[in-house]
């Protein structure tokens, strides 16, 4: 297992399943109503739910902010864009 060490702090804050707080947010990969995927400084997470709506995303400080019906919360091993997408956007 690799050892990761990053200055940037990560964390994720979620008040009853309704409204999530993210620090150490890279960017917005994709999202939708049922679906949203972060790149952040330990890897890529993918957020599920129903009725999802990102409310901002501070680009400098990497804070992110959310609303919605959360029902998973997950890190990928492997980035959405991995396998042949990836190879399109070299």
């Amino acid at each position: 297992m690799q050892k990761v060490t990053t200055a940037i702090p990560h964390n994720i804050i979620m008040e009853n399943r309704k409204s999530l707080r993210i620090s150490g947010v890279k960017d917005i990969d994709s999202f939708s109503e049922n679906r949203i995927v972060l790149s952040t400084v330990m890897g890529e997470l993918v957020i599920r739910g129903d009725d999802l709506h990102v409310n901002s995303l501070d680009s400098e400080s990497g804070d992110f902010s959310m609303t919605g019906c959360v029902n998973s919360i997950s890190y990928n091993r492997h980035s959405v864009l991995d396998g042949p997408v990836k190879k399109l956007f070299r």
